[in-house]
């Protein structure tokens, strides 16, 4: 397969996986949207005004980075690991891999929506945040790599769940067990400097910390971890979290069983 066919495989992927957002954009778009509100709402407006400020910011303006990443976590992992559990349960997976298009560009094409899903919910989350606060990005590109990098991250962890998956059900374990407890204790809403020595040691060890303190650095250019570690910590996963797809769709580990 040439590169110029690779390439329209690729792209025939992506638009399949853009199409399929923006068809079904009140249950892709909407919802992040009305409940990042409502946190803007109940913990910005109510509860912000008794926290006062953190890190020498008023709460709504050191919270708004917070939850402009978690959408972007959210919706990246919860799009892969949806797309393509619905092709391994509509046997329309098979149909890929028996095609000459190498199994690299498949992961990729199926990360691309992820991440293309994760770029428009944070757009749409910033927006919403705007008639909250004020944001005055300090570091642009630090924003930019930040927010796709972490977009590809859980893309591939979206991929993982998706090829063991063998039921509607198995797609919201990890979420729900691992994913919602480890955004909430990543530093969305607090900085880890309010907590004791031993509870600030075990926090770094959770990678979405890194995740949200590099993104809040490039916004309000205050972050409680080396902006450097975040970036290893976040490639590394990336590298990680790659070649693990990549052995199981050559494997056809949870696909061709």
């Amino acid at each position: 397969m040439d590169l110029h066919a690779q390439w329209n495989a690729f792209a025939t992927l992506v638009v399949k996986e853009y199409n399929r957002i923006v068809r079904i954009w009140v249950q892709t778009i909407v919802p992040p949207a009305i409940t990042m509100t409502l946190y803007f709402i109940i913990f910005g407006s109510l509860i912000g005004r008794r926290i006062g400020e953190m890190d020498g910011f008023n709460y709504m303006e050191f919270m708004a980075p917070g939850l402009i990443m978690l959408s972007v976590i959210t919706n990246s992992y919860g799009n892969v690991v949806s797309s393509f559990f619905g092709a391994k349960f509509g046997r329309h997976v098979e149909e890929m891999l028996v095609s000459p298009m190498p199994n690299y560009l498949i992961l990729w094409g199926h990360v691309a929506g992820g991440v293309v899903r994760g770029l428009f919910v944070g757009a749409v989350v910033t927006v919403v945040a705007l008639f909250f606060t004020r944001l005055e990005v300090q570091h642009p590109w630090i924003v930019l790599t930040t927010v796709v990098l972490t977009a590809i991250v859980f893309s591939l962890g979206g991929f993982i769940n998706a090829v063991f998956a063998k039921k509607f059900d198995d797609i919201s374990i990890v979420p729900t067990f691992i994913l919602t407890p480890l955004t909430y204790l990543g530093g969305v809403f607090y900085s880890i400097s309010l907590l004791p020595e031993f509870w600030q040691k075990v926090s770094q060890a959770n990678p979405i910390l890194y995740m949200v303190n590099a993104f809040r650095y490039g916004v309000l250019g205050t972050s409680d971890i080396p902006i450097g570690t975040a970036y290893t910590i976040i490639l590394a996963a990336i590298a990680v979290l790659y070649a693990a797809s990549m052995y199981l769709l050559n494997r056809g580990i949870g696909i061709r069983e």
